[in-house]
């Protein structure tokens, strides 16, 4: 890449976000990331995501930084679900035509959660592509690869067992998933309004993405997690199932879960059913553990960064993996 003064800016930020083991600059091809011998059987764990269609709502109401944000939760959550050490960070934005303030502040949300969260920012590709995309409209991924030794390395569907606990993490609000729902039950308008808290509905929208790293992290540190589901698009019901081995079942009480406001008001406003609801939105739980019922004790006494909410067991197989009672 070419280095101008639009990639100089680029650099700088990008580079708030190296350590000693990041060897390259933007003025190469590719990033350069050094690995540590810290890990006996080292297995490099990868993920990537993008925003959908919340990259509207953020462009429309000139909330940029915020889906760098939600970019960067989207990998890192996925990554960490299988216990991984963050290592580096890619992104890839494509639009109609680069406006450098927008691309900016798009990457220094990514950047400063990249820094908050001990990984690298360490490259990236913008394309303008006009015949692709309409005036305005932008695009964004992002491409996360952390690392665990093979013996620590998180699978459900080896590690859980009867009589687990499930516990969830609250949620920041709706996160990256079901906006193009809300766009066809909302008008301009009705965002602008304030239904909630005395600020407009769009800015509750757009909160970012929670990101679990120094939750995850610290966990792991402390206890033995048989399993991870980070809820994003598909709800509890996809995305628990994923991790639930075959002759098991997750129960789980529905009354448990902190269902926020915000998921009640729009299943109203667009008359959605319960079944749309839980297989779209995280409806509270941002991520879910499961562990041994030995856990249950430790995780009830001591003080977290975040409220544990025990909401289920794992039980012998049944018809369903999941159940929502």
């Amino acid at each position: 890449m070419k280095i101008n003064n639009f990639t100089y800016k680029i650099s700088k930020i990008l580079k708030k976000t190296y350590n000693k083991r990041v060897l390259s600059t933007l003025n190469h091809f590719s990033g350069f990331y050094k690995i540590y011998n810290k890990y006996k059987n080292p297995i490099l764990v990868s993920g990537t995501d993008g925003v959908g269609t919340k990259i509207c709502l953020s462009i429309n109401f000139k909330k940029y930084d915020v889906i760098g944000i939600d970019c960067f939760a989207m990998c890192i959550n996925d990554i960490l679900c299988h216990g991984a050490n963050p290592l580096f960070f890619l992104d890839y934005l494509a639009c109609n035509k680069i406006n450098s303030f927008i691309i900016e502040k798009i990457i220094e949300g990514m950047a400063i959660s990249c820094k908050d969260n001990h990984t690298c920012f360490i490259g990236g590709e913008t394309a303008e592509m006009p015949d692709l995309y309409p005036k305005n409209l932008y695009d964004i991924a992002g491409f996360c690869v952390g690392i665990v030794d093979q013996n620590n390395l998180i699978d459900g569907k080896k590690l859980i067992k009867e009589n687990d606990v499930i516990i969830g993490f609250k949620s920041s609000g709706i996160h990256s998933n079901g906006f193009s729902i809300i766009k066809n039950i909302f008008s301009e308008s009705d965002l602008k309004k304030c239904f909630f808290d005395k600020s407009p509905f769009y800015e509750k929208l757009l909160i970012p993405t929670k990101i679990y790293y120094k939750l995850i992290n610290f966990l792991l540190k402390n206890i033995s997690i048989h399993g991870i589901a980070h809820i994003t698009g598909g709800g509890i019901l996809d995305n628990l199932s994923r991790i639930i081995p075959e002759n098991l079942s997750a129960v789980i009480n529905k009354k448990k879960i902190p269902i926020q406001s915000i998921f009640h008001f729009i299943q109203k406003k667009g008359n959605l059913s319960d079944k749309l609801m839980w297989g779209t939105f995280n409806m509270g739980l941002g991520m879910i553990i499961i562990v041994s019922s030995k856990e249950e004790n430790f995780l009830k006494k001591i003080s977290l960064l975040d409220k544990p909410y025990f909401i289920g067991n794992i039980v012998k197989r049944k018809k369903e993996k999941i159940y929502l009672i």
